[in-house]
């Protein structure tokens, strides 16, 4: 297993530990050059969505990913934590119906049209 896929079952195990809701995980591979994975999940309140990116965060700092950061800290209903060559974002549910991410990116879109 490569360093950013077992980083990416390391990020799930936290989320669920954690008590995120509806963990999913896509491959973005043949999707997207700007990540490898994108793992969303869902937070029951701003609180627990923050914590939640904190964690994540750490974990990628404890296992190299020094350039890692969060986006949306002055949201309370979303967070974007970027491991670069992985990307998890934690949403409040109302806003991750909303936008729809798992939708979007579970199409197969070709590479010519994709650039990111």
């Amino acid at each position: 297993m490569d360093k950013t896929s077992n980083l990416k079952a390391i990020i799930i195990q936290t989320l669920d530990l954690n008590k995120a809701h509806d963990i999913v995980s896509i491959d973005l591979k043949d999707k997207s050059s700007m990540a490898d994975y994108m793992i969303i999940a869902s937070g029951t309140s701003s609180r627990h969505i923050q914590s939640l990116s904190e964690q994540v965060l750490e974990k990628f700092k404890d296992n190299g990913f020094r350039d890692s950061k969060i986006e949306g800290k002055e949201s309370a209903e979303w967070k974007l934590v970027d491991g670069i060559d992985l990307i998890v974002h934690i949403f409040h549910p109302e806003k991750r119906k909303f936008y729809e991410l798992e939708k979007i990116w579970s199409e197969l879109v070709p590479k010519e049209k994709v650039i990111i």
